[in-house]
């Protein structure tokens, strides 16, 4: 199959090789260059119009603005080969999802909303989770290419926007499970109790898992390198406010998260990982000055 690909960033670059791997010709294109050998086995195209010409074309782009300068503006959805299928597995707004939709039907394309769960050394293995919406031609059409990327597609029903809304949800669970340990980690250390021990007690009882194993481990040992950067959760903390706010409710926990990050990324740690805002709260309003010691003795 002819498969277009745009967006070789972290994950695109770790995504995009496994669909060479599984025998498809695939067609890459990056905003910025990027070396020739980054899709091994794949092609490099000057333009992002010619990954459109394709059966299908992936996009991983950073957000909602990237996706409409790159696709939309440049007016790939007129040129693009009949009877594409666009797969779009960035984390977007569930606005734009919508505006995607309609506007790939007009075009008379399909559509699928895939975002992603895992980082990029989990899409290098294929071991994604992907959550997939559409109509349900579109998304069979796909399912096999969408395995060779996954250890599971979990199908949403027809509704793009679901894929979005549960990828938001996700994310939000996630930074909200940081800002349990980080807040867990002040009461607990005001007691002499060590972090590593205290995280060994809540995984071996209340609160085994993979965000709870992964980011305790972060927190334990202060390592904050991006796995997920901070600027980009912020990003996602904000679409998942959006929804809130267009379903009029009021979500604490999320508000209080979306702030975390955001004194995060404003005291200039957006490049770290998102759970830099663990440290913050752990260390209080000194965080970005303990940062930046603990980081030279650490160098």
């Amino acid at each position: 199959m002819q498969i277009g690909f745009i967006g070789l960033g972290s994950m695109g670059s770790a995504m995009a090789p496994n669909l060479v791997k599984a025998g498809h010709d695939v067609r890459a294109w990056n905003r910025s260059k990027v070396a020739q050998d980054s899709v091994p086995g794949g092609t490099l195209v000057e333009f992002a119009a010619d990954a459109f010409q394709a059966d299908v074309v992936f996009t991983m782009l950073s957000d909602d603005t990237a996706i409409r300068e790159v696709i939309l503006d440049a007016g790939l959805l007129a040129s693009a080969q009949p009877g594409l299928i666009h797969v779009v597995t960035s984390t977007i707004s569930v606005a734009f999802a919508r505006e995607l939709e309609l506007l790939h039907e007009e075009a008379g394309l399909g559509y699928v909303s895939a975002p992603v769960l895992g980082r990029p050394n989990v899409a290098a293995s294929g071991q994604l989770n992907i959550l997939a919406a559409g109509k349900a031609d579109a998304v069979a059409a796909i399912e096999p290419l969408l395995a060779t990327l996954s250890k599971k597609v979990w199908k949403l029903g027809e509704n793009p926007t679901r894929a979005n809304t549960a990828k938001l949800a996700c994310n939000m669970m996630i930074a909200m499970a940081i800002e349990a340990m980080a807040e867990s980690v002040v009461l607990t250390e005001s007691v002499g109790l060590d972090r590593a021990d205290f995280f060994e007690l809540i995984l071996g009882t209340l609160f085994s898992g993979r965000a709870y194993e992964s980011y305790s481990a972060q927190i334990t040992e202060q390592s904050f390198e991006p796995g997920f950067k901070a600027k980009l959760a912020l990003k996602d903390m904000r679409l998942a406010t959006e929804v809130s706010k267009e379903i009029g409710r009021t979500l604490p926990m999320l508000e209080a998260v979306r702030e975390g990050l955001d004194k995060a990324v404003s005291a200039g740690l957006g490049e770290k990982d998102w759970s830099i805002m663990a440290d913050m709260t752990v260390r209080g309003a000194h965080s970005l000055q303990s940062f930046e010691i603990n980081s030279e003795k650490k160098s």
